[in-house]
């Protein structure tokens, strides 16, 4: 399976890899920046985006499509960046092709197993007949009786295309859903990381927390934490300038 990707700059390669319901989309804009300097390559993971559906979520099964991807494009000692559940897909690449990887930055996102957080986003989303509908409005106005946070659904509703003049989940919404706990699992255990790694949380934000910081200098023997304020899960979009900042002075001592 050959992923889409977006590549944007010159230089040394970095690697972008989304969260769950996103897409290279999402990352355009840090993206861009970060392109002033390096070669930017941002990833759709399987099932999302404009990448290839599959029936298969399981980690080593997205490291291995990516994997596939660097060595496609020629790459060598890639720096990875990943957010969320795409965190989790570098942790997997960074143990299983170790000599792919330069250095990692994981965005909000420890190595260990999470509770179900999203199920009730899923059941929203399947519960809305697309087929009944012509604009994503019409699913936004549905959406706000579950989902409440307009800024949540707005995210939710870029999966939402138009083909043909009908309305499509361009995210694989029916195999994610069902093979959700697997996006729950644990990565890496048992193994260490030796490269630079850099983990960015959100103090606002319960993904990393402080009982996980041991956790994670365990399996990542170069691991620095950094927790920047006033940010929840999505730190690259709340706090977008401290965010640059951050991995611009973590990826200048390359």
């Amino acid at each position: 399976m050959t992923l889409h990707h977006q590549i944007q700059g010159d230089g040394a390669p970095l690697m972008i890899l989304h969260g769950l319901f996103g897409s290279s989309d999402n990352w355009r804009s840090i993206a861009s920046q970060l392109s002033q300097e390096r070669q930017v390559i941002s990833v759709d993971l399987p099932n999302h985006g404009q990448s290839p559906h599959t029936d298969n979520v399981a980690y080593q099964d997205m490291a291995d499509d990516v994997a596939v991807l660097i060595q496609e494009l020629g790459l060598k000692n890639v720096d990875m960046l990943g957010h969320s559940i795409g965190g989790k897909v570098a942790m997997t690449i960074a143990t299983s092709y170790p000599d792919k990887i330069k250095s990692l930055i994981i965005v909000d996102m420890a190595p260990k197993s999470y509770p179900d957080r999203h199920s009730d986003i899923f059941d929203a989303l399947l519960a809305v007949d697309i087929s009944t509908l012509t604009k994503r409005s019409e699913a936004d106005g549905i959406l706000a009786k579950t989902i409440p946070n307009k800024a949540i659904r707005q995210f939710l509703l870029m999966n939402l295309i138009k083909r043909n003049e009908k309305l499509k989940w361009q995210l694989n919404l029916t195999v994610l859903a069902q093979h959700y706990s697997a996006l729950l699992k644990a990565v890496g255990e048992g193994t260490t990381v030796k490269q630079p790694s850099l983990f960015i949380r959100g103090a606002l934000s319960d993904y990393i927390e402080d009982r996980d910081v041991k956790l994670i200098k365990q399996q990542f023997l170069s691991a620095e934490v950094v927790t920047i304020e006033n940010a929840g899960h999505w730190i690259h979009a709340e706090r977008p300038d401290v965010f640059l900042s951050t991995v611009h002075a973590f990826l200048s001592h390359d």
